[in-house]
């Protein structure tokens, strides 16, 4: 088969990776355009995909406007049999509809749970035990194809929305790949979305990423741990910006006022929440360096006087 990947981030690199490992004719990989970044907004940032492509002699192609005339005459002229999109953006009918066989996606969660832009960092925010990827077929409405397979892997309850975004990036180019070999073969069972089980995944945007201390335990837990790394949990500290990657629970009866802290001032910091305290393990001050709970505390004395987000 004569194959285009449409794809971005790291996400996508292993399914594009394994692909070629197994001897697929990629005959062009689609991707967003460069862009500027860094310091001052002056390095030139390709994409992961576009990296990897490079690295391996492939056609790379990236388009700013997926409905331009000569963008749509360029990949008809592929003549691909299909389409694979992992972690790309949303495509018009003209470019989904195009090959014989189609495109199909690969999506990170169990559909048709969290359909949209964030699904793993919703799984972890919601609490869930477990989440999946799942390989469907493209159609007009997003994520609402029908599925061909599905693979699941349990949430850990201190796991970070980075750790398990990192497993399901290899479980995905395992389904990616029995995806492609089951439409190769004319082996494929395709299986409609139950529409009682959806639920969203909407795009997270960084002023909606601010801690509510006084939430129940679990729930302020997993706000942190569902947006770290990115795009970050924060809170307020002396009026600075304050980031939290990495927490942990300490449930217990307290009648310290909600959003109140605890520390011996050397090793531990602990903020009053509805059921316990949150432990804060890991954060990065504005203008600092990320660091551990106790380099933070090394560095700094915190006193009547500290006020935490407010």
């Amino acid at each position: 088969m004569r194959i285009i990947f449409m794809g971005t981030p790291d996400f996508a690199v292993p399914s594009l990776k394994i692909l070629l490992e197994n001897s697929y004719d990629i005959v062009s990989v689609i991707t967003a355009t460069d862009k500027y970044g860094g310091r001052g907004n002056k390095k030139l940032i390709e994409s992961a995909v576009k990296k990897f492509a490079l690295e391996n002699d492939l056609n790379i192609l990236q388009p700013k406007n997926l409905k331009a005339p000569d963008f749509v005459e360029e990949l008809r002229a592929l003549k691909a049999d299909l389409q694979v999109v992992v972690a790309f953006r949303m495509l018009p009918e003209i470019v989904w509809n195009m090959p014989p066989q189609g495109t199909i996606n690969l999506h990170g969660s169990l559909l048709p749970k969290f359909r949209g832009a964030a699904p793993i960092n919703w799984a972890v925010i919601n609490g869930e035990v477990e989440t999946g990827v799942t390989s469907f077929k493209l159609k007009h409405e997003i994520d609402t194809g029908d599925m061909i397979f599905q693979e699941k892997i349990p949430i850990g309850e201190d796991e970070t929305v980075g750790e398990i975004h990192d497993k399901m990036m290899d479980l995905g180019a395992k389904v990616v790949l029995k995806t492609v070999q089951a439409i190769e073969k004319d082996d494929v069972v395709f299986h409609p979305q139950d529409a009682s089980l959806v639920s969203k995944a909407p795009k997270i945007h960084t002023d909606t990423c601010r801690i509510n201390f006084e939430n129940d335990i679990d729930k302020v837990h997993n706000f942190i741990r569902g947006l770290s790394p990115y795009p970050t949990a924060w809170t307020t500290f002396n009026e600075l910006k304050l980031k939290v990657f990495r927490s942990q629970k300490e449930k217990a009866v307290h009648n310290i006022p909600l959003g109140n802290f605890v520390t011996d001032n050397k090793s531990y910091l602990k903020i009053a929440v509805q059921g316990g305290f949150i432990h804060i393990l890991e954060l990065q001050l504005q203008g600092k360096k990320r660091m551990a709970i106790k380099d933070f505390l090394n560095g700094i004395k915190l006193d009547a006087a500290t006020v935490f987000g407010k």
